[in-house]
């Protein structure tokens, strides 16, 4: 790789730190303003970098835009696929995927439970964002507007007596399933079913979740709570591969 090659590549990943000045840039790099100002403009022209008002250089809406096609382009079920059925060999119970796609929150792999057991979602179909692990295990790591966005068509049906049905109580909620890094479907959907879930969080954020329910005869939540160790080394091994 040519040395312009690799100083310009070294440059984005310093802007995308943080932003800096054309100043602050040279004494980094030990190179004369004149030639980091033609290095930036450079990055400037194929949308790598950007000036701000106030002078420094951030990442470019092209390369920001590329990362996300890049993103996109990565199929998390497949990703998921073996580490989740890793996960069901080990757990036992109905193990679910499920993937933030724009402003929707789509179930995209499910293992049914091994006794036999079946459960009520499938593949293809909406979470119910308000009464799902899941779908609050994803909406507790995104920021204000993009909850809102998901939230926008949600009926805030009461199901069960432990159905949430307010957006307030929503949110504390999941600003408690923010600090601790878990979630739960406490019978909220349907009343014999519980299940706990974790989030997939890459260093672009929150992509999906994953859960493990189980018929609340057979195993209560505070059963499948012995499960989240596991399950969020599963979602850790997930993100990596997603990058």
């Amino acid at each position: 790789m040519s040395q312009s090659v690799k100083r310009a590549a070294r440059i984005v990943d310093s802007i995308a730190e943080e932003p800096k000045t054309v100043v602050q840039l040279a004494e980094e790099f030990e190179l004369h303003r004149s030639t980091m100002f033609r290095e930036l403009q450079a990055l400037e022209e194929v949308g790598y970098a950007r000036r701000r008002k106030d002078g420094t250089y951030t990442l470019g809406f092209h390369l920001v835009s590329l990362a996300q096609s890049s993103l996109e382009s990565v199929d998390l079920r497949e990703v998921a696929s073996a580490p989740l059925r890793r996960l069901h060999r080990v757990v036992g119970n109905t193990v679910h995927l499920a993937a933030l796609m724009d402003d929707a929150i789509i179930y995209v792999d499910k293992v049914e439970d091994a006794s036999g057991v079946r459960m009520y979602s499938r593949v293809g179909a909406p979470v119910r964002t308000h009464c799902s692990g899941v779908g609050k295990a994803i909406l507790a790591n995104l920021d204000d507007s993009q909850r809102d966005a998901v939230l926008a068509t949600t009926d805030w049906a009461k199901y069960t007596e432990n159905t949430i049905t307010t957006r307030k109580a929503l949110d504390v909620e999941l600003a408690a399933i923010a600090e601790q890094g878990w979630s739960v479907d406490d019978g909220e959907f349907e009343d014999f079913v519980n299940c706990v879930a974790v989030p997939i969080v890459t260093r672009a954020g929150v992509v999906g979740a994953l859960s493990v329910t189980a018929i609340r005869m057979v195993e209560d939540l505070e059963q499948l709570k012995t499960r989240l160790p596991l399950m969020q080394q599963t979602a850790a091994q997930i993100a990596r591969e997603l990058g």
